[in-house]
């Protein structure tokens, strides 16, 4: 990576002393530790750091260390702003006013690289891999609480060292990790294990909706299944991840509605397939594997437009890779949520 940058970044740290890390809304194991990492090791330095979350820290992340110095909103002035793990400005949901953030740190590689100083890193797996790689060159320290996000950062988003983008370096930064003192075993079972009873009954609203279409799998996760499955959350705890596992497929969507006029749409794809520019289409982005984006309008016309849009993206990206496509997918029917 640019030492420029590497150089940039430390001056912004070392000019500043009231520091805010922001990352994205719904928060996921890389965003969470990414923000606690980094903010834990800025405050060793004797920095002020305001860490702020929109959607604060789900249950299953509150055993992070540092996870009671998260809050909602900004509530004290800051000299620099630094955004973790976010694509664009709008997945922050508002936190900096619309300000333009001091530095941008990220893997996504539909980043619009939207800061003053931009640090966008696609071959890392996760936004907690390009930290634990760089903080040294930014002058910041890795302790065993630091470690501990970090890790937990990188097994969440390759999915336990299971996406095809995990490399040896990878796995040897894993390594320094524990050697610092992060537990493995322990961040492993809580980030991909581990469900409440709520969110476990989510799932069976989930799997209970499950259809396919050609080489696709999706699902549905109305406002009913939520409330009758009391998850209180407006996420799939993590239901794709299940679907993303189902063999004879290449790629899995789902969707949760979150009002009766926006859908979440989520997708995961099997090794050779991208979705990115499929999210990217209706505004959204992500990784090839992993994409997402929330689209205002009722799960049926959601529905319809994204099944469309992947089916023709499938059907082009398979003529490349010439695989055949002809006759694969029915019409689109039985689209109802309830």
């Amino acid at each position: 990576m640019n030492t420029h940058l590497n150089r940039g970044i430390r001056e912004l740290i070392d000019n500043s002393q009231n520091i805010i890390l922001v990352a994205h809304i719904r928060p996921d194991g890389d965003c969470i530790g990414s923000v606690l990492g980094m903010g834990l090791s800025l405050i060793s330095l004797g920095k002020q750091v305001q860490i702020v979350l929109r959607d604060g820290i789900p249950g299953s992340f509150r055993h992070l260390p540092g996870s009671e110095l998260v809050t909602r909103k900004a509530n004290t002035p800051y000299d620099l702003s630094i955004v973790l793990d976010s694509s664009d400005l709008s997945r922050i949901g508002g936190v900096l006013n619309g300000d333009m953030p001091g530095i941008n740190i990220d893997h996504h590689i539909t980043n619009l690289n939207f800061a003053k100083i931009n640090f966008v890193d696609p071959q890392c797996v996760a936004t907690a891999e390009l930290l634990a790689k760089y903080m040294g060159e930014w002058g910041l320290a890795i302790d065993d609480r630091v470690a501990a996000n970090l890790l937990n950062g990188i097994i969440s988003d390759t999915i336990g060292f299971r996406t095809s983008n995990v490399t040896p370096s990878t796995l040897r930064l894993v390594a320094e990790l524990m050697e610092k003192g992060a537990h493995l075993d322990d961040l492993y079972f809580r980030a991909l294990v581990q469900r409440s009873f709520n969110a476990a009954s989510l799932w069976g609203k989930g799997l209970s909706n499950i259809k396919k279409e050609g080489r696709l799998v999706y699902s549905t996760l109305s406002l009913k299944d939520r409330k009758q499955a009391n998850y209180t959350g407006n996420d799939d705890a993590d239901l794709i991840n299940v679907l993303s596992s189902i063999e004879d497929f290449d790629i899995s969507i789902i969707f949760v509605q979150q009002s009766a006029g926006r859908v979440k749409v989520s997708w995961r794809a099997k090794a050779g397939w991208n979705v990115s520019q499929i999210a990217l289409q209706f505004g959204g982005g992500g990784h090839p594997a992993a994409a997402g984006v929330e689209i205002e309008g009722a799960m049926e016309d959601v529905m319809q437009k994204v099944l469309k849009a992947t089916k023709a993206a499938h059907m082009q990206q398979g003529s490349i890779l010439d695989i055949s496509q002809e006759g694969m997918y029915p019409p689109l029917t039985d689209l109802g949520t309830d």
